[in-house]
């Protein structure tokens, strides 16, 4: 890649980082949204984060190598949930679905 496509590339990223972030913003600056759309925004995270968790969890190849290999991440996540539920901390969420993880591929192979 040359610097002129390079320059060009990096233009391009800005200006639709702009067009999508940044000036949304402003325009919205200091109205107020209709709360059912306020309400449709609020699920944007958790929707983004159950897509990035889900893709982890679940991809097309996962049982070619048995069932248990591919069941230690599902594992783990069911582990990490339940603990969730119960303690409502990110952090022992964090650390019961790492553990469980660690344990679990430990003792497998």
């Amino acid at each position: 890649m040359s610097w002129s496509e390079f320059w060009f590339v990096l233009v391009g990223c800005v200006a639709a980082m702009w067009a999508c972030r940044v000036i949304p913003l402003f325009l919205l600056k200091g109205r107020e949204l209709p709360p059912r759309l306020a309400q449709a925004l609020g699920f944007i995270p958790p929707a983004a984060f159950a897509a990035l968790v889900a893709n982890d969890l679940l991809n097309p190849g996962m049982f070619d190598a048995g069932v248990w290999p591919a069941a230690i991440p599902l594992v783990a996540a069911v582990a990490a949930a339940l603990v969730a539920v119960k303690s409502r901390s990110l952090l022992w969420t964090a650390v019961a679905g790492v553990g469980v993880y660690a344990a679990l591929a430990f003792f497998a192979g």
